[in-house]
């Protein structure tokens, strides 16, 4: 196994904890509280939760296109169309719970999937405006997992505001 597949896996390990840990932390807040437009991008916890998901949707449903050998993907709920990076696709905390934890084992179980040579080959997509892109699939890999952090931090920082403290997110601390 090479060092890319390792940080991959090491990745989607780390999501699935961190995604667990948060999710457990904010379920002890009312769900007022988490849907509270809080002035982030996506407006509350539970819109920047959202985001996540259908982002990392989005992204699976890219990979099987560009890649449908990967039997991972095969019957998981994927994105393939999507009117805003703002829809919703669950209403309720729970449901949102739910289909997190089931995306990350999809996440975790492709991420497996992943060899040296298909993360060096080259992958092409439309974006959220219809453009095409291509690039190797290493890059989109890292961009996922990169995004998915980067709206964890939003969301810890929200939490903070709210008086629920997250405890230490620090990838370099959960390794």
């Amino acid at each position: 196994m090479g060092a890319h597949q390792d940080q991959v896996r090491g990745f989607a390990k780390y999501n699935i904890e961190l995604n667990r840990r948060l999710f457990d932390k904010l379920s002890g807040l009312a769900d007022a509280e988490r849907k509270k437009d809080m002035g982030a991008f996506f407006g509350s916890i539970h819109g920047t939760l959202n985001h996540i998901l259908l982002a990392d949707r989005i992204w699976l449903g890219r990979f099987a296109v560009a890649i449908p050998s990967l039997s991972s993907l095969t019957g998981a709920a994927l994105v393939q169309e999507f009117s805003s990076l703002r829809q919703e696709l669950c209403t309720e905390f729970d449901e949102l719970y739910a289909e997190r934890r089931a995306t990350d084992q999809v996440i975790s179980n492709w991420a497996e999937q992943l060899s040296d040579d298909l993360l060096a080959a080259t992958m092409s997509y439309q974006n959220s405006q219809g453009h095409l892109r291509s690039h190797p699939v290493w890059i989109a890999v890292a961009h996922m997992f990169n995004h998915q952090t980067h709206h964890r931090g939003q969301v810890t920082t929200l939490m903070h505001q709210l008086g629920c403290a997250p405890g230490v997110t620090d990838y370099f601390m959960y390794v």
